[in-house]
């Protein structure tokens, strides 16, 4: 069960990532996904290595959302604070994986920066996120 649930998450970012990066480019988001995705699944399944070793280009990925400028469409004040929180979190976790946090810590702590990333996308694809509540 476990494995479909990873599999149904990971159709949906790629269904709802494309649908964000069809339009205008947000070549930051897209990066960061790149890093989140490659580090949330294996820790996921146990494999905390990625997160451990790549933490530093996910800061650095989260701090890019909030210094280079960010497509007209999806400048908008609550996608600009879920960018904050996002690179403040991801700081926030690489100090506790330097200082050697438990397996335990590091994923809750991955899991908020997660489901923050997801913020984003949602608030940058609002008819994605509102489709259900039309059937």
């Amino acid at each position: 069960m476990k494995k479909l649930s990873v599999v149904v998450l990971g159709l949906f970012i790629v269904l709802v990532s494309s649908n964000i990066f069809a339009g205008e480019k947000w070549a930051e988001l897209e990066a960061f996904h790149k890093i989140m995705s490659s580090t949330f699944h294996p820790a996921e399944e146990g494999n905390f290595e990625p997160i451990k070793t790549r933490i530093g280009e996910m800061v650095e990925a989260a701090g890019k959302l909030n210094t280079n400028p960010v497509p007209a469409e999806y400048n908008k004040q609550d996608i600009l604070d879920a960018a904050k929180k996002l690179e403040a979190d991801s700081k926030a976790l690489e100090e506790k994986i330097k200082a050697n946090a438990t397996n335990e810590e590091i994923f809750k702590d991955l899991n908020v920066l997660h489901d923050t990333f997801h913020t984003i996308v949602g608030l940058c694809n609002p008819k994605e996120e509102h489709k259900d509540e039309q059937k």
